[in-house]
């Protein structure tokens, strides 16, 4: 008799220890998974992807990245070859602030590859989204506009680099968010070259 009951309470015992690594494991794994972020937090703050094969020349898109409006641009030749007429007007055409933008984007396109211009759309003055005005010469812009982006709220202006003018509210230039290109077609933003 005192043999089934050793066999009873062994078997009681693996039972109750089987219970408990079970128990700790899914434990273990609802804790693992509470610690990655959710789809909402990963839309806030995680990098996006943008397919931007059939962005025309001269286009552009707004994207939400942390929710923040970002502008993606095809710049067409005349739109890259304007900027650098534009330097005598900027306040910063050298991009000289670092957090302006990552720096490889430091220079006078402020971006990785010459046509295509990502930048979050908020004026650095008080936050409004400018609008985009590509065309040349308008007749509210003047005959020194060369394209670029006008912010309606309190009259700043940047050109097709986002590079802030000079006598603006604006004090700095618009914001290049941290991209790489995954390919020809393919950006993601909010996320640095490595």
């Amino acid at each position: 008799m005192t043999e089934r009951i050793d066999r009873r309470r062994r078997l009681l015992t693996r039972l109750a220890t089987t219970a408990s690594v079970l128990g700790a494991s899914a434990g273990l794994g609802a804790l693992a998974h509470s610690m990655n972020p959710s789809a909402r937090a990963l839309a806030a703050g995680g990098p996006i992807e943008a397919d931007i094969s059939k962005l025309a020349v001269g286009q552009q898109i707004t994207l939400v990245w942390r929710q923040k409006p970002v502008w993606v641009l095809r710049r067409s030749q005349r739109m890259i070859q304007s900027l650098e007429k534009n330097n005598p007007v900027l306040r910063d055409p050298q991009s000289e602030v670092a957090e302006q933008q990552p720096a490889y984007a430091q220079n006078a396109l402020r971006s990785i590859r010459p046509d295509i211009f990502i930048v979050v759309s908020l004026c650095t003055h008080l936050g409004c989204i400018p609008n985009f005005r590509p065309e040349v010469a308008p007749t509210d812009l003047g005959d020194s506009w060369n394209g670029g982006y006008f912010c309606p709220c309190h009259g700043s202006r940047f050109d097709l680099a986002g590079r802030v003018y000079r006598g603006v509210p604006a004090p700095t230039n618009l914001v290049v968010p941290p991209h790489e290109f995954l390919s020809d077609s393919l950006v993601r933003i909010g996320s640095t070259i490595t």
